[in-house]
């Protein structure tokens, strides 16, 4: 045993010597020769062309098409190796088991050894940028984020070479976790990602680790395990890992031991993907959470062949939420009571300075669900006429006097193309209402209105029940609900 550890102790300190970065063959940088890695496009899996948009096309007609895959949640984990990464990776697709996950491991675009290079593989730098194939990892998490299925190669080990004839198939997915040590490094692999994770271990646990991992799973010895780490793993480490922590959203202490982190993660994930793509890009457009109860209301009142009272009934229940859901956006106060059990309760005041706007007439129709959530609310009126997209005429306006010292929930059921709101959110500026002081409620918004809205005034905040899918030639909401004041109102015959 004694013997032992002397020979552990001279390799650590034989291998402590001043290191390369990359390869310590000189000469041997040349591209690997075509049977141990191959082209991108080859590993991509024929799709039909029609089943993704062109290029050409357009971002707002990309945003209209119902039909287009929906963006995955892209999550980069990096640290150190052995930190515990694969750990981490593999709680979060435990708790997202009712969600399609694929995990795409940066191992597996290791550059295949040639052969002079195999016959010197304890002279090759296993933790440098250069030993991977980037370019293939970016194709390959592109092809993934635009819907199609993948060929990803798989790399042994113990040979150092990719498998000829062996590929694992990676379909699209709702989240893409890319895991691997240097994730973080090529800046437009992090312009993939849509949260960034990194695992801190300490350094005396991560080597244990690898140890182990390495000895029995890799089928290497103990020394060179030992001299790869003192020679190009911790200073590797040094030069690209540690340095890329500071692009981390997230750094998880303790790896796959903090379970409160992972915890929160994995709620903040779920809320993501419950998100619209387009509350993605607009952080100020609110969707209400969709429950069976909302679903089914929104199947009923939208069903032609519904009763007026129940498309009443129905479209009153679903105002009352969304209005609800607006009013938890308005600033509050702390506030004590002192309860019946003579207890103090420690809460918060509601906003006093509040009224309504409704664009007439179907706005008004949101009128009694305001009133009967704020006592007394003072309720203000603006009309505007509307021929086809293109006439838009200010007919009428009565507002509160005051309206400049209030915060506005401006009402209308449906956000078409934004032209009418927009001409009302205008008026209400230049009655002195800060823009951040409205809050406009709507049942359903089609993505165009969001747009119009949102890129006119990003400090509005937008909450509705559903964002439909688009607008047709008429400027009509689809799959939509029709003329709402007139179905409300039973002025539709």
């Amino acid at each position: 045993m004694p013997e032992e550890t002397t020979s552990i102790d001279y390799v650590m300190e034989a291998a402590s010597g001043p290191h390369f970065s990359g390869l310590r063959l000189d000469g041997l940088r040349s591209s690997p020769p075509s049977s141990s890695t191959s082209s991108p496009a080859a590993h991509r899996s024929s799709v039909p062309p029609s089943a993704f948009s062109s290029s050409s096309s357009s971002s707002s007609s990309a945003l209209t098409d119902s039909n287009a895959p929906k963006q995955p949640f892209v999550i980069g984990v990096s640290g150190g190796t052995a930190s515990g990464k694969t750990t981490v990776c593999d709680m979060i697709i435990q708790q997202l088991h009712d969600h399609r996950v694929v995990l795409v491991n940066q191992d597996s675009f290791y550059r295949g050894l040639t052969a002079e290079e195999s016959n010197r593989v304890n002279e090759y730098n296993f933790d440098h940028p250069d030993a991977f194939d980037t370019e293939q990892l970016l194709d390959c998490i592109q092809n993934l984020k635009d819907g199609q299925r993948y060929q990803v190669p798989i790399y042994d080990f113990k040979i150092h070479r990719r498998c000829k004839d062996s590929f694992r198939q990676v379909n699209a997915s709702d989240v893409i976790i890319l895991e691997g040590i240097l994730v973080f490094h090529d800046q437009r692999v992090r312009n993939l990602m849509d949260m960034k994770i990194f695992v801190d271990t300490d350094a005396d646990v991560r080597l244990a680790r690898r140890i182990r991992r390495d000895t029995v799973e890799r089928g290497r010895d103990i020394n060179s395990v030992l001299e790869q780490y003192a020679k190009f793993v911790k200073p590797a480490f040094d030069d690209f890992v540690l340095p890329s922590k500071k692009y981390a959203d997230v750094i998880i202490p303790r790896g796959g031991d903090n379970h409160v982190a992972i915890d929160l993660i994995v709620q903040h994930i779920r809320t993501k993907l419950g998100q619209h793509d387009l509350c993605k890009t607009y952080p100020n457009v609110y969707v209400i959470q969709s429950t069976f109860q909302i679903r089914g209301m929104h199947t009923l009142i939208r069903d032609r062949e519904i009763s007026k009272h129940d498309f009443v009934f129905y479209s009153d229940r679903l105002i009352r939420l969304v209005v609800e859901h607006g009013l938890g956006h308005l600033p509050f106060t702390e506030k004590q009571v002192v309860t019946p059990t003579a207890s103090v309760y420690t809460g918060v005041d509601f906003c006093k300075k509040l009224c309504g706007v409704s664009i007439v007439r179907s706005g008004e129709s949101m009128e009694n669900a305001l009133r009967a959530c704020c006592k007394g609310i003072k309720i203000g009126k603006i009309l505007i006429h509307r021929d086809g997209d293109n006439g838009k005429q200010l007919i009428y306006e009565k507002l509160p006097k005051d309206i400049s010292e209030r915060h506005v929930l401006l009402l209308d059921p449906v956000l078409a193309t934004g032209n009418s709101a927009n001409q009302a959110i205008e008026l209400l500026i230049q009655k002195g209402v800060p823009e951040s002081h409205i809050i406009f409620l709507n049942l359903i918004s089609a993505p165009e209105g969001i747009q119009c809205v949102s890129k006119m005034f990003p400090s509005l905040k937008i909450v509705t029940s559903e964002i439909d899918a688009s607008l047709n030639e008429e400027y009509r909401v689809i799959p939509g609900l029709g003329e709402f004041g007139d179905r409300y109102f039973g002025t539709d015959d």
